[in-house]
């Protein structure tokens, strides 16, 4: 496939409300929008997640600019041609910069896939049309704010809650959920907030039957966590220290979880999300599901793409576009029916790009021809 040009759209977005985890808050979202076409005129779309510090990722919306701008996008005029599934071996050289890595690749498979006239799950392997959805709530001011939150959301028919928390915000905070919902599927996710010293503590949480406890130890940590997942009941998941398919090959192997979020802004894509789960649940037999990372209607189509999977056995963090913006920049907009988002028809993300919706939140734009 050879590439006619690629343009890059940085936005920033304002979340509908801000968005706390253990390591910040978030009130407007940026990203960079790809955008690749072919010589014969098809297009496609992907989106690179990176934030406005280096709190989740060492990678910025700046660096993320400066590594497609300066690295990737001469190489892949050198390459010529390029394949989704060969995207990157043509940028190997590059050590890291997944989220960079992982806006352009998406862009080539949405591409291929409408060149295919395929929606981009059934693209990939999908064996369903439509993405069981889970909400993810941040840190509150109060537990009662947290439980109106909640309840907003079963309401709307989110069917799993995911409540993130931090040293101070935890046992109690967990407690007061469960008296409330007893029974709804609930998880909270620590975003490395925790140390192997507080594995008793933690274990306080097993009694309160949470689907998994999420990346509680360091980010860059599978070892600790091998050691307190023997310790405790409740599975644990893995975000942030899984950074490819070669870390859940090691994670399997020390014992660090039993599940796998798989974000492909933090992998690299839509290839080593696949990856990752044909080696976590075709020959390990264990469950995956789909994390987001606030993504515009753009990423969240690749998401709910890969959430078609068959090892994807648990709710995402797959939300409709009405739950982060009060107008998202793709018609038709993600919505939520049943507790599920379903995947378009229509080929690639199935979803479209209203230039004037992205002309509001664009702060810089640029294209390059091949």
């Amino acid at each position: 496939m050879e590439l006619r040009k690629l343009e890059l759209v940085e936005v920033w977005m304002e979340l509908k409300a801000p968005f706390q985890t253990s390591f910040g808050e978030t009130r407007l979202r940026p990203g960079i929008l790809v955008r690749v076409e072919e010589r014969g005129g098809e297009e496609g779309w992907g989106e690179i997640v990176a934030g406005e510090g280096p709190w989740y990722s060492y990678e910025t919306v700046w660096t993320a600019w400066h590594v497609v701008q300066d690295y990737i996008v001469p190489m892949l005029a050198g390459a010529r041609e390029v394949e989704a599934r060969g995207f990157h071996s043509v940028v190997s050289r590059i050590r890291g910069h997944n989220m960079a890595k992982a806006g352009i690749e998406e862009a080539l498979w949405d591409l291929e896939a409408r060149l295919a006239g395929l929606p981009l799950y059934r693209y990939i392997g999908g064996v369903r049309d439509y993405a069981v959805s889970g909400v993810s709530i941040g840190i509150k001011r109060s537990v009662d704010e947290l439980l109106k939150t909640i309840e907003s959301y079963l309401t709307q028919g989110y069917v799993r809650i995911k409540v993130k928390i931090k040293p101070g915000w935890d046992v109690e905070v967990v407690a007061r959920i469960r008296e409330e919902h007893p029974d709804t599927p609930l998880q909270v996710d620590a975003n490395a907030a925790y140390t192997l010293e507080d594995a008793e503590h933690l274990a306080k949480l097993d009694q309160y039957n949470l689907l998994m406890i999420e990346q509680p130890l360091d980010h860059d940590d599978l070892v600790d966590h091998a050691e307190l997942s023997r310790r405790l009941r409740t599975p644990i998941c893995l975000d942030e220290s899984i950074k490819g398919p070669r870390d859940a090959v090691r994670a399997y192997k020390l014992g660090s979880a039993k599940i796998i979020n798989i974000k492909p802004g933090r992998v690299g894509g839509i290839g080593p999300s696949l990856h990752i789960h044909d080696y976590w649940y075709r020959a390990k037999g264990l469950p995956v599901w789909i994390g987001g990372m606030l993504e515009t209607g753009v990423g969240r189509g690749h998401l709910v793409a890969l959430a078609t999977l068959e090892g994807v056995k648990y709710p995402n963090d797959v939300s409709a576009s009405d739950r982060y913006y009060w107008e998202d920049i793709v018609e038709p907009p993600w919505t939520l029916r049943g507790g599920k988002i379903y995947a378009p028809k229509a080929s690639g993300i199935g979803v479209e790009i209203v230039e004037e919706r992205l002309k509001k939140v664009a702060k810089r734009r640029r294209t390059f021809l091949f």
